[in-house]
């Protein structure tokens, strides 16, 4: 090497936007509130200009994945923020479908006052069946949220109620996509806003250390249920959009697709993060519909994904594409 040449190395460091503040509020320039407001503008647009330039059977795909982002939201959000880790998409979604499926073909409700019923009932009785397992904590919540689908499965085929196995027939056709991506919408940027609030960081104090919040008087169960009854809302809705889409409600709503393929998004797009999980949802459903005329084979294809993110990019592609947002690579002299 010559020796008048100049040794430099790769030095990464923080734009400083993000280490003075992560709120709005108190920038000082408009090119830095245009920095943290471009991602949010990219998603929000994107969403909603996604239905307009897509073809009609992939219109329809956009719902699913909304639906299924809905249940990724509602599994980060309770195992990330409150500790409780929640195998219970396919309890909600089949309780907000059959709900929805009751109010629409017996009491005769419109899609528009079944759907936001279906939910608010849904979750109050998914919260109401989750109150005696709250005190458990890890893989025996997660055990217990997977059992209750099962369980009703059962019950239902064995009684031959709801339909029995051909299920609720009969249920008004409502297939709105901007209805369910507003919705999405609204409870991604309502729950980022939540656990940056006080109830979020008793939420969170909760996950990291509950003897110490029992300790300053507060009740664990109360944060835990407001926690999980948040949780339920998003997997009901989920649930009985999907049921006024499929124009049905039956056993397959309990379908363990809905409990685990959150978790497989999850991983994808970044646990903790609330955005990531929903941008792996967008990832794999699309997947999954691309991947049919694998048959079975398309299971193989998803476990080689998630090997590869867990070992080359265990963060999530969230965590990562925000490091590469927040910092900017130089060479520096030796």
């Amino acid at each position: 090497m010559n020796a008048n040449s100049e040794q430099r190395r790769r030095e990464r460091l923080d734009r400083g936007i993000k280490v003075r503040s992560d709120g709005i509020y108190s920038l000082m320039s408009y090119r830095e509130l245009c920095y943290l407001v471009l991602p949010r503008a990219v998603l929000i647009t994107g969403m909603l200009i996604l239905p307009l330039v897509v073809p009609t059977y992939w219109q329809k795909v956009v719902s699913y994945v909304c639906i299924y982002a809905l249940l990724t939201l509602s599994f980060d959000f309770l195992a990330h923020f409150v500790g409780l880790v929640s195998l219970g998409g396919a309890f909600f979604v089949g309780t907000g479908g059959y709900f929805a499926a009751i109010l629409n073909t017996v009491l005769g409700l419109p899609p528009l006052l079944s759907i936001p019923i279906a939910t608010i009932l849904g979750a109050f009785i998914c919260t109401l069946l989750l109150l005696p397992c709250l005190p458990l904590r890890g893989v025996y919540f997660a055990i217990v949220t997977l059992m209750y689908p099962l369980l009703f499965t059962r019950v239902i085929e064995a009684l031959n109620i709801l339909g029995g196995t051909d299920g609720m027939v009969g249920v008004t056709n409502f297939t709105n996509h901007y209805f369910i991506i507003i919705m999405l919408l609204a409870f991604l940027f309502g729950i980022r806003r939540l656990v940056n609030q006080d109830l979020g960081l008793v939420l969170r104090a909760v996950k990291d250390n509950d003897q110490a919040v029992r300790a300053s008087g507060m009740s664990i169960t109360y944060y835990k249920t407001i926690a999980v009854f948040i949780g339920s809302v998003m997997g009901c809705l989920a649930g009985a959009y999907l049921a006024h889409v499929f124009e049905w409600a039956g056993l397959s709503s309990f379908a363990l697709d809905f409990s685990i393929l959150p978790i497989a998004a999850t991983v994808i797009g970044g646990a903790g993060t609330l955005v990531g999980p929903v941008l792996g949802a967008f990832i794999l459903v699309p997947l999954n519909e691309w991947l049919r005329d694998f048959g079975t084979l398309r299971i193989v294809i998803y476990a080689l994904i998630l090997l590869a993110f867990i070992v080359f990019r265990s963060e999530g592609i969230m965590v990562y594409g925000m490091r590469k947002y927040h910092q900017f690579e130089k060479w520096v002299k030796v």
